[in-house]
């Protein structure tokens, strides 16, 4: 069995802990040694740990996935993980990176474990005469990928769009619910239970998908699975360990924060 260490960089906690349980069911010898929340993070992890494989989130605050691949420089395998982006996946099935799109299917990472094990047990001197021939198409096609992102990232800084009315089907209707009446947001099983001004109810979308496209400056992830509109918060109680509680505005609920997001509230 082929033993190998990687470094997960994205700036979502959850999926980078789906990602690391995932790689832990299908390649058990795989040690991840780092995981880092941002691009600069991830490189000097990188630099720090040395892996043999880097998992890159493409969309990263500071430096983007791309970027830090450029920053690597093939001294790892590289694994860019990415929301659909059809720009991109085309270009990588057209260069020597791998790419997974989110949310990660298992089976396309367990065909990715499987490519990662045969490069890392190609001999050295064979794996140097790959790399050396796919060097500059890859470093030209990451270079091409980096000023596109870098173009977006401009896009995004000159006026981000952010969701602003979140559909929900009740009966044989349609329901448009103003972003700033949701109160938080809760997985359940496969759904995603909505706590607004006017009740609760249930849509399809995933919260994940739904937490890349709410406004960051108002809504915060509090534990995995709840989402909390700040707007809406009236104050906030340390609890046992490191987790805490949120009270919310006129309502009895009360959400809990895990110890991962309790330091965006210690100032309340």
């Amino acid at each position: 069995m082929t033993t190998a260490t990687a470094l997960i960089a994205d700036d979502e906690p959850l999926l980078r802990e789906q990602l690391a349980a995932a790689l832990a069911r299908l390649w058990p010898e795989l040690q991840v040694v780092a995981e880092a929340r941002n691009g600069h993070e991830a490189l000097e992890l990188f630099d720090e740990h040395q892996p043999q494989i880097a998992f890159l989130d493409v969309q990263m605050p500071g430096l983007n996935g791309v970027e830090v691949a450029l920053g690597i420089d093939r001294r790892a395998e590289v694994v860019f993980v990415t929301a659909f982006d059809r720009y991109a996946v085309e270009a990588f099935r057209q260069g020597a990176a791998d790419y997974l799109v989110k949310p990660v299917d298992e089976e396309r990472l367990r065909d990715t474990v499987q490519r990662l094990r045969t490069r890392l047990d190609t001999p050295p001197s064979v794996a140097q005469s790959v790399a050396s021939a796919a060097a500059p198409e890859l470093t030209g096609l990451l270079e091409q990928l980096a000023k596109h992102l870098g173009e977006e990232r401009r896009q995004e800084r000159a006026g981000p769009s952010y969701l602003q009315w979140i559909k929900a089907s009740v009966g044989h209707s349609v329901r448009l619910i103003p972003v700033a009446q949701v109160v938080y947001l809760r997985a359940d099983t496969k759904y995603t239970a909505v706590a607004w001004e006017g009740g609760e109810v249930l849509i399809r979308t995933p919260i994940r998908e739904l937490a890349g496209a709410l406004d960051p400056a108002t809504f915060v992830q509090v534990h995995r699975s709840a989402i909390v509109n700040l707007a809406h918060v009236e104050r906030f109680s340390p609890g046992h360990g490191d987790s805490g509680e949120v009270h919310l505005k006129g309502r009895v609920e009360r959400l809990v924060v895990s110890r991962s997001y309790v330091h965006l509230f210690a100032r309340m």
